[in-house]
């Protein structure tokens, strides 16, 4: 399975970052090894001084698509989550400036949290979701599917222009504002709409 995640999907994230708006999705990669296992500790790696969170909604893949009709995306779909695309801001900054790939800061072991994952039915509309990310029980990061640039769907139907859809791939749908920096001993909790999703102790 691959992991497709996709960048500078809400506003108020592209500003906090003063990033340009993109005139199209931004897609990049994760391998499977970034997935960090069930019950696991996310262990901050030496090469990064600033590691950030970044809690994203996240959909698993459930039939084999390509160029996809957005009409149809939802048909690819039926369980929805929560997860975390660490970023090593530090590195991913000194990539930026040289024009080079973003892997190293985003693709590393570990940098993939995923959520307990719920069926799409349990919801009234996948666009109106509300989702946030608590650090030691305080909310650091909070927002809905109706900021985002691009709705899942859309996210699908343009990402299966380039890449096979296999069943079990996720996808990544961008993180709002509120990124920051984690440190050792923080407690992160997602949680979509009224449901904890997941529950990562930092070292």
């Amino acid at each position: 399975m691959k992991i497709i995640c996709i960048g500078r999907n809400y506003t108020e994230h592209i500003a906090e970052l003063q990033n340009e708006r993109p005139t199209e999705p931004v897609v990049f990669l994760k391998p499977d090894s970034a997935i960090l296992l069930k019950q696991h500790p996310f262990v901050i790696p030496e090469f990064s001084d600033d590691i950030h969170h970044e809690i994203e909604i996240i959909v698993r893949i459930n039939k084999v698509g390509k160029y996809i009709d957005a009409k149809f995306a939802h048909k690819y779909y039926d369980e929805i989550s929560v997860g975390i695309d660490f970023t090593a801001r530090d590195l991913q900054q000194k990539l930026k400036d040289k024009g080079l790939p973003w892997e190293k800061a985003k693709a590393f072991d570990g940098s993939a949290i995923i959520g307990d994952f719920l069926s799409k039915k349990d919801f009234n509309s996948l666009e109106n979701l509300t989702f946030e990310l608590t650090n030691n029980g305080k909310t650091v990061q909070k927002g809905n599917a109706n900021m985002m640039l691009w709705k899942i769907d859309e996210l699908i139907a343009y990402v299966s222009q380039f890449f096979t859809l296999k069943i079990g791939d996720i996808i990544f749908t961008g993180t709002p504002a509120g990124v920051a920096k984690v440190n050792p001993n923080d407690v992160l909790e997602g949680f979509l709409e009224d449901n904890k999703l997941f529950r990562i102790q930092v070292k």
